[in-house]
């Protein structure tokens, strides 16, 4: 668990202009919400998120804000993110307060390990369908990620939520019986890449058809 402190000023003054203002300096516009207290605004440099988010944890770094100028320090972690739909910068982020002593619900990346025997010696394809998994667990726990060994799936095998193995006092939220990832056959996946170019050419043959009657 990342104990990195954030030192960030309260926000005073709103609308696009001090937006621009506030990236003069070299920061962006945050909002702190969460255990039932009053959302406050703040600015924070994206240097330090980036930083944060560049971490093991990610997005799931559990970091203290502390207000500028006070001693005050608030657990938080990275609710969401916004960035330049143009240059891909981070624009804006949301902290959640969080209380050590209480779960919380956050996606976790899921990371593939190994190589499929259906991959390596059948030829078959691996389909990655859920690259997320939803957790609820206390803030000092969450896990940076959650390994899937695939290193004995088949062709026709499967893995589901289900049989994920989780830590201890770690809990999935959500349909258990969802896929993860699948190895399919390689003819398979041709046969679906053939249907659309197939029903395409239906249309083509109808037409045929009709000038050779008139003929």
């Amino acid at each position: 668990m990342s104990q990195e402190v954030l030192i960030v000023p309260k926000r005073e003054t709103f609308g696009k202009a001090a937006i621009r203002d506030l990236k003069k300096s070299g920061m962006i516009p945050a909002v702190v919400y969460g255990l039932n207290e009053a959302p406050i605004a703040i600015a924070i440099s994206p240097k330090a998120v980036a930083r944060v988010l560049a971490s093991d944890a990610g997005m799931n770094s559990v970091m203290f804000l502390q207000r500028e100028g006070t001693d005050i320090k608030r657990h938080v972690i990275i609710k969401d993110l916004q960035r330049d739909p143009i240059t891909g910068r981070l624009a804006h982020v949301d902290f959640m307060r969080v209380d050590m002593t209480h779960k919380v619900r956050v996606k976790v990346p899921v990371r593939l390990v190994g190589t499929s025997i259906g991959v390596k010696s059948m030829g078959g394809v691996l389909d990655f369908a859920h690259r997320e998994i939803e957790l609820e667990c206390l803030p000092s726990i969450i896990p940076a990620h959650i390994d899937v060994d695939v290193t004995n799936l088949a062709v026709g095998d499967s893995i589901r939520f289900e049989q994920i193995a989780l830590m201890p006092n770690v809990a999935f939220i959500g349909d258990a019986h969802q896929t993860v990832c699948s190895v399919r056959g390689k003819a398979a996946e041709e046969e679906e890449a053939a249907a659309p170019a197939a029903a395409a050419a239906e249309p083509e043959v109808a037409k045929k058809g009709k000038k050779e009657e008139k003929k």
